[in-house]
């Protein structure tokens, strides 16, 4: 029981750090943010972070992973329905600071090789499960037919994120619809 307990307060802390290091790392950025910026974030002192986490890059893993597990769980239902052309059309904010915050990733990633690990090591995991998702809606579908589709479908949903920055220059209406063409076209029959 008493190890339980401690597991707990663990695991408290450990959230506590990592929403003080979302707010550090939206301010600053995951390369100009400190330990000390961290550390005063989290009202605690830099010592007591390495209790939790051995690094920075170690918050920001954990960061990622956790993202990453939220992304996923959204995607379960969604990369394969009729949902995602209005996601894309429409274009609605899932987790806003999960989507600046992925920004900051991305270009640490390109700066960092830790950084871009964990981004590969991510979009690995999260491939594989919009694979295995297709592959449950469309069991007719080849492997590779199913991975080629995933491949567009993350870039329409990447590019989307990226989109979210600037104003939307096309009705969503249209857009909607040329989306159903497109989910369309992915996902019919090979033999069409």
């Amino acid at each position: 029981m008493h190890n339980e307990a401690r597991d707990i307060r663990h695991r408290l802390r450990q959230d506590e750090i990592i929403t003080a290091a979302r707010r550090c790392f939206r301010q600053y950025g995951f390369h100009a943010a400190s330990m000390a910026d961290l550390a005063s974030e989290a009202q605690l002192s830099v010592g007591q972070i390495y209790r939790y986490f051995s690094s920075k890059d170690a918050i920001i893993e954990e960061i990622v992973k956790r993202m990453i597990d939220r992304r996923t769980r959204e995607m379960i239902g969604t990369s394969s329905s009729t949902q995602l052309p209005k996601l894309l059309a429409w274009r609605p904010v899932l987790n806003e600071e999960d989507e600046a915050l992925m920004l900051e990733v991305v270009a640490e990633a390109a700066r960092n090789p830790r950084v871009a690990q964990m981004m590969h090591e991510a979009d690995a995991r999260m491939f594989t499960q919009a694979c295995h998702n297709i592959k449950t809606a469309y069991p007719g579908l080849s492997d590779e037919r199913i991975r080629s589709c995933v491949e567009v479908l993350a870039v329409m949903i990447d590019g989307t994120s990226y989109r979210r920055l600037t104003p939307l220059k096309a009705s969503e209406k249209t857009l909607y619809l040329l989306y159903q063409q497109i989910h369309h076209l992915l996902f019919q029959s090979e033999d069409s």
